[in-house]
């Protein structure tokens, strides 16, 4: 009401308006006078940082994630007073497309086993990973399809490496670069029954590798849901949201900057809204603990 008379008395008076709207003038004049409240001064302290968190996040965090890493850094707020300023703010989190299909099977070729029979869980890092090869446009006015080769940590939920190339059939074969990303122990690799999970080149990387490749069931979404959800999240986060590209140069390098701030700064509700580094750390240091509580028995 106090925000409705300030709008319009330069119109009609303050007087006539309360009359009309039997109001008191006297309260009006008293909210105008008094001091802002104890809520205002922490709405407006509390403004700054959660468009700060919100903005070194590529602009992508909802209420739930801001709300986290601002606990994390050791600034008291409820989640509901985030999700409040947010709107006052008008900040919103990205919200994820629909994606299309690209992996045809091949009935022809002979298919690894399903060692991981939809038990999509890890006790520990580098127990088990997840493959997707996808297709997209990511040059204006070119149309060239690149093929974004991801391979992501069951565990903790690490992104290890992401491929860009022209084709599926890039040189090293598909894998390369994630497999050369990080030390690999022997695990099952899960992926899809698309023909590209079955190639030669491809099955032989994993071989030397020392990985013992796993194709699920056709059909189900288990099997594929970890690693669809990671390619639906970067191309929400990063490349929609930055586009046109020019360049497949301009690409790899966000990409890069993305990786890092995937692994080490972004909070994943998955693994209990920690960044994959701070899991993974939090896993060895669980192990050195049990270690030493061993060698004191």
């Amino acid at each position: 009401m106090t925000g409705f008379i300030a709008v319009h008395r330069g119109r009609f008076g303050v007087e006539p308006i309360c009359r009309v709207m039997e109001f008191a003038p006297s309260t009006f004049w008293a909210a105008r006078s008094r001091p802002p409240s104890k809520r205002a001064l922490r709405d407006a302290e509390l403004k700054p940082e959660i468009r700060r968190v919100y903005k070194e996040n590529y602009g992508i965090y909802g209420a739930h994630k801001v709300w986290k890493q601002l606990n994390r850094e050791r600034i008291p707020v409820a989640r509901c007073t985030v999700r409040r300023l947010m709107r006052e703010c008008e900040l919103r989190g990205v919200r994820r497309g629909r994606s299309c299909r690209t992996t045809v099977g091949d009935e022809s070729a002979v298919r690894a086993a399903d060692l991981v029979c939809r038990r999509f869980a890890a006790e520990r890092p580098d127990q088990l990973s997840r493959r997707r090869l996808h297709l997209r446009r990511h040059l204006v006015g070119l149309l060239l399809r690149g093929a974004g080769d991801r391979r992501v940590l069951t565990h903790d939920r690490r992104l290890v490496a992401v491929e860009l190339a022209a084709h599926r059939d890039a040189s090293g074969g598909p894998g390369d670069g994630a497999l050369a990303a990080r030390p690999l122990a022997a695990r099952p690799r899960a992926s899809l029954c698309g023909c590209q999970y079955t190639s030669i080149r491809y099955t032989e990387r994993l071989a030397e590798a020392g990985i013992a490749p796993s194709v699920g069931s056709a059909g189900d979404a288990y099997d594929n849901a970890m690693a669809e959800s990671t390619i639906g999240l970067y191309k929400s986060e990063l490349i929609y949201r930055h586009r046109p590209w020019k360049t497949p140069e301009q690409v790899e390098l966000a990409t890069l900057e993305y990786i890092d701030w995937w692994n080490n700064r972004r909070l994943h509700t998955e693994i209990g809204d920690v960044p994959p580094a701070e899991k993974e750390g939090m896993y060895y240091a669980g192990q050195e603990l049990n270690e030493m509580a061993r060698c004191v028995r």
